[in-house]
Formats: C-alpha cells, sequence, structure tokens
C-alpha cells in the first residue's frame, strides 16, 4: 500500500504562485504528475490563509484553480483537482467567521485550520466553540509539529474533546520534520487520534522524501491497512 494508499490527498499546497507553495503553473504541474505516478487520483488544493502574510480570499483561491485546471486539462492529467484553504486560527480567521465570511470548505462543513509554530493557542476552548456555532467542522493540520506540545500529549485529546478531527503529515512519520515530531506524530496514529494523513506537499524536497523507498516503508508500517481520508 504505502504511499499509494493516499489515493485522495487533502492538504497540500499546490496551487501556483498564492502562497509558499508552487510558484507557477509548470511547477504544479510537475508535482502534480508526479503524485499522480505515485497513486494519488484526487487533490484537495490548501493555500495558507494568515492575516499578516497570505491573505487568500475565495477569490484568489478559485483563480488560481481556474489557471491551473485549464492548464491539467490540457496536459491531459487523469486527475481531480479542487481547492479550500488551510486558515490559521488567528485574528484575521476570527474576524472572517464572526462576519460570516465564506469559508473555503474541504468538504460539506470541514475546514483545515492550523496553529502558529512558535505560540500555543489561549483560547483554543473559545476557538473551537466559535467554529462550531458557525456550522463548520475543523480539521487540525500537522498537531505533530507543534512543539509546545511535545511535552504534553494530553492536549491531542483535548483537541478530540473540543471536536477538532487530527490530520498527521505523512512527511512527520519520515523523521522529515525531526525526531520529536516523529514521535507525536506515532502516538498520535497508535492512539486512534488521526483521522485524516496529507502530503502538505509544498516543493520538490518534500516529493522527493514522499515517495523514496525507506519513507513508503515507513508508511506501509504505520499506516497499515487503515483507510484515511474517506469522507471525501
Amino acid at each position: 500500500r504505502g504511499f499509494s494508499c493516499l489515493c485522495h490527498d487533502i492538504h497540500s499546497h499546490l496551487l501556483p504562485g498564492i502562497d509558499d507553495g508552487s510558484p507557477d503553473i509548470e511547477t504544479s504541474l510537475q508535482l502534480l504528475k508526479s503524485l499522480s505516478d505515485a497513486g494519488i487520483r484526487t487533490f484537495i488544493c490548501t493555500p495558507h490563509v494568515i492575516g499578516d502574510m497570505y491573505r487568500n480570499t475565495p477569490e484568489t483561491i478559485n483563480q488560481a484553480l481556474g489557471k491551473l485546471q485549464t492548464a491539467v486539462n490540457k496536459a491531459g492529467l487523469d486527475i481531480e483537482i479542487s481547492a479550500a484553504a488551510e486558515y490559521m486560527l488567528d485574528d484575521h480567521f476570527m474576524e472572517l467567521l464572526r462576519n460570516k465570511e465564506p469559508l473555503m470548505k474541504l468538504s460539506k462543513n470541514h475546514i483545515l485550520t492550523e496553529l502558529s509554530y512558535s505560540t500555543a493557542p489561549e483560547r483554543l476552548e473559545e476557538i473551537s466553540f466559535e467554529i462550531n456555532v458557525n456550522n463548520y467542522h475543523p480539521l487540525m493540520a500537522h498537531p505533530e509539529r507543534y512543539r509546545y506540545y511535545h511535552q504534553n500529549y494530553d492536549a491531542y485529546h483535548r483537541m478530540k474533546e473540543l471536536g477538532f478531527l487530527l490530520q498527521v503529515n505523512l512527511l512527520s512519520l519520515t523523521g522529515y520534520y525531526g525526531k520529536s515530531a516523529a514521535k507525536a506524530a506515532k502516538y498520535i496514529i497508535d492512539n486512534n487520534l488521526a483521522d485524516f494523513v496529507g502530503s502538505d506537499l509544498h516543493h520538490f524536497n518534500h516529493l522527493n522524501v514522499l515517495t523514496d523507498v525507506k519513507s513508503i516503508e515507513v508508511f506501509e508500517k504505520y499506516l497499515g491497512d487503515k483507510v484515511y481520508n474517506e469522507f471525501l
């Protein structure tokens, strides 16, 4: 199974030129083709929405998606692409939520969220409450990468209690982000806390590690026969 078990990738940065992922359409096509050759057929591209860095909107995201879809069709790639967003849970996000601005959803009412890497959230309970009150179901991207939780695995259980689904990065399992992130990712999976896995692909370095034979062996070891991302 390995990497090919991820037939639906719900987290990637493949839309050209709108965040820190693919810089242009040519790169996007090369990455998509390589992932398709590895067995992925459906992609939800999730560019960052971060208040002080990437203020993407449904308009900027859908415009980039349209350009990439045209290029995919022209290239004859047998894949499906769509778009959502990866929302930093910052003041900008809360403003969007409170103003009833439409959010880019993964599917139905699911939205992909993330936290700061440097500072633990002070109001996660309040934020999760407001997300749910507004009829969204949050997925927390790569919880294993937040270092402030590495000495407190109870935080992952608490996220689940607050209504977050958890998405582990495949790269974390390989040690790409360091030993502590790998250990946390394995804890989340071993304790049946992981609801989804994703590539979180930004560039060719990520691709090379994801498709490496040793990485595939790691995915087979830790993911086994469990099927993720079935809600699509």
